[in-house]
């Protein structure tokens, strides 16, 4: 009788501890987070047979990078994930990245928690722009198609890339195209003030009107120009 109450408590666990964890030291986990985003972006492009097409990354208008996304799920699951945002701006150089988050429900069978990275491409302005203004819904406010993986993912695409948003995860070790249809991306705004400075938005993250850039953020955006070249 105790085992059904124990398991909703790991669930709720799971899904409770990045705010657990953000209220007792804000500033060093959004580094963390920048940190955490850049080595996913890093270790999934290392291996050209089983990584983002360079082609999709160069026809990319927002690229978002979402590590360590906890699943948790008894009949009724839930998605919570933190990362960063980066648009291409109009001479082709990245921004500096906002901080997402990203949450989603789910119900049927289910049971357990398990964690996975998640890289989001943009591939038209529409998803940019709903969510430069707050938060959309995968599939219902942009559609989106599990991404295709590899130097020769573009032999199954002929080249065009149709869905405004690609998805992948990456869960004990293996990485592929995923379907996150349902789930919500939204700006962190808090995690923002924190990092580049107090009524910082997105927007101004975007168009390069802050001052403080910490060196974990021009990492990321470095290694954003790296494999876009």
């Amino acid at each position: 009788m105790l085992l059904r109450p124990l398991r909703m408590l790991l669930v709720l666990s799971a899904l409770l501890l990045p705010f657990v964890a953000g209220a007792q030291d804000g500033v060093n986990r959004d580094t963390e987070r920048a940190q955490s985003a850049t080595r996913v972006l890093a270790e999934i492009q290392m291996a050209p047979d089983r990584a983002i097409p360079h082609s999709l990354m160069q026809v990319a208008h927002a690229i978002a990078v979402i590590p360590d996304v906890i699943k948790a799920g008894l009949i009724f699951g839930g998605r919570f994930g933190e990362g960063l945002v980066s648009i291409k701006k109009p001479d082709g150089t990245w921004s500096d990245p906002a901080y997402i988050r990203l949450t989603g429900a789910s119900v049927g069978f289910q049971a357990g928690v398990s964690s996975t990275d998640v890289i989001l491409v943009f591939t038209n302005e529409d998803g940019v722009k709903r969510l430069i203004h707050g938060e959309f819904t995968i599939g219902a406010d942009a559609s989106a198609a599990a991404g295709p993986v590899g130097r020769y993912a573009n032999a199954s695409t002929n080249g065009h890339f149709d869905a405004a948003i690609y998805s992948y995860s990456r869960s004990r070790g293996l990485f592929a195209g995923v379907a996150l249809d349902g789930a919500r991306i939204g700006i962190d705004n808090a995690a923002d003030q924190r990092v580049y400075g107090t009524n910082v938005t997105a927007r101004r993250v975007f168009e390069g009107q802050v001052k403080q850039v910490p060196p974990a953020i021009v990492t990321f955006r470095n290694k954003l120009e790296e494999y876009t070249q």
